[in-house]
């Protein structure tokens, strides 16, 4: 029988359900939206930034991610306009990433949905517990 502290069946259990809520989400946002989940937090990322703008490593940073795959993973989303390459004026080697309009309107949409299956995902735990949770979560 292997032994499991209670540290490890905690990050065992979060690994489980993150992997089932991530395969759920993606499968719905690649359904209705035609993107997957990764794509909608590279396009959270750049919504949250200062004028919707940032440097790829940021994003990679952000996501936890390697900059070469985050550069592979923005290819596609600038070709159907999601986003756009943009110079920095201060150091020509630093390429940044801006959110376009359409970037903008795809990632409201995807919320909505995001939010709606989010919601059916979690609909066994209280509102009391989903605080409790959040602040949990943070604490890691």
């Amino acid at each position: 029988m292997i032994s499991e502290s209670k540290y490890g069946a905690v990050s065992i259990a979060l690994w489980a359900k993150t992997a089932l809520i991530s395969k759920h989400l993606d499968n719905s946002l690649g359904a209705i939206h035609g993107i997957g989940l990764t794509e909608y937090m590279v396009l959270r990322s750049l919504m949250r930034a200062p004028d919707h703008v940032l440097r790829r490593i940021d994003i990679a940073d952000a996501l936890e991610r390697t900059a070469s795959g985050i550069t592979r993973m923005l290819m596609p989303m600038e070709k159907i306009g999601l986003v756009q390459k943009e110079l920095n004026e201060r150091d020509a080697r630093v390429s940044l990433v801006r959110i376009t309009r359409a970037g903008e309107e795809l990632f409201e949409n995807a919320s909505a949905t995001l939010n709606a299956k989010s919601e059916t995902l979690l609909k066994n735990v209280d509102g009391k517990k989903l605080d409790v949770f959040l602040d949990l979560l943070g604490a890691i």
